[in-house]
């Protein structure tokens, strides 16, 4: 975990001070300006998304036991996206919105997965089916965009590649009140997934009812995700990769999980606004292929062994 503490103090200093202007020690009122409206936040938000979609990440797999049941493959993610999308395009009032539209949309998409895919065999079966279902919601998704302004069509595309542009302190405001929610709710079933680990006997001889514990790590990973989908779209395959990488770092659990989907979320952040500058590139594009590499590397190993 140091390398990780190591990795994330770097990024947090690349993220307040590289850009334009490049500011190490803010002395002048524009530089503090940059510096604590833009650039604070925004390491905020990154923070904040990597650890909950690394979180989430972990209690699906964990309590599913299964290495592909991740929020992008169980139609959470999707779901999500295609719940805040559609309330853009059509210009609905939600209370609590975008946070609200986003819990209800990753419940729902990830309900569907799971019942679909009641008595399937196999990881493959829920690589297919969950893949069908974020298909679904990324169809409802580009529906939406299509039958919006031009103007808000961009925006609309930025989100769905995820995007932590724009980010101000009021945008917080929503996430830290889903935090204040999801935080607790994960110690809450912490245990519970710890158990499920073991097997659906080995939970039961304990006493533990699987079926409820998977729904409770399931809406848990839902509110989770919800939180940083609403604010900042689906940022691709965090939740695939961070629990992985922290496995291969040699520690598991959901605060390493947390820690290094953090340090990768901000750290893409800075790639993505600094590489082809004044050009952004969506975090979720970088994310998806940096989940992509390490699948790459993974599977290469395995081929050797």
């Amino acid at each position: 975990m140091r390398l990780v503490a190591l990795l994330g103090v770097l990024a947090a200093v690349a993220a307040l001070a590289l850009g334009t202007p490049f500011v190490l020690f803010p002395t002048t009122h524009l530089e503090q300006v940059v510096v604590w409206q833009l650039r604070a936040p925004r390491l905020l938000l990154g923070a904040a998304a990597g650890a909950c979609l690394g979180a989430a990440g972990l209690l699906l797999r964990t309590s599913l036991r299964n290495p592909l049941a991740v929020p992008e493959l169980l139609g959470v993610s999707g779901g999500a996206a295609a719940a805040v999308g559609t309330c853009v395009a059509f210009g609905l009032s939600v209370p609590g919105a975008p946070l609200t539209p986003a819990l209800v949309g990753a419940a729902v998409g990830g309900a569907l997965t799971l019942l679909a895919v009641q008595g399937a065999k196999g990881p493959a079966a829920v690589l297919l089916v969950g893949a069908a279902v974020g298909s679904a919601c990324q169809a409802v998704l580009l529906a939406a965009t299509a039958m919006t302004d031009s103007r808000e069509q961009g925006v609309l595309v930025r989100y769905l590649l995820g995007s932590l542009t724009g980010t101000t302190w009021s945008a917080l405001v929503p996430v830290g009140v889903g935090l204040v929610v999801a935080v607790p709710a994960l110690v809450a079933v912490l245990p519970r997934v710890r158990l499920l680990r073991l097997g659906d006997e080995e939970a039961m001889s304990a006493g533990l009812r699987p079926g409820r514990a998977r729904m409770a790590a399931l809406a848990t990973a839902s509110l989770l995700v919800a939180v940083v989908v609403a604010q900042a779209g689906p940022i691709a395959w965090v939740g695939f990769f961070a629990p992985a990488l922290a496995e291969r770092l040699g520690r598991s659990g959901v605060v390493a999980a947390a820690s290094v989907g953090a340090v990768v979320v901000v750290g893409a952040d800075v790639l993505a606004r600094t590489v082809l500058y004044p050009v952004e590139l969506p975090v979720g594009g970088l994310t998806a292929f940096a989940a992509v590499a390490l699948g790459l590397l993974t599977a290469r190993k395995r081929v050797r062994v």
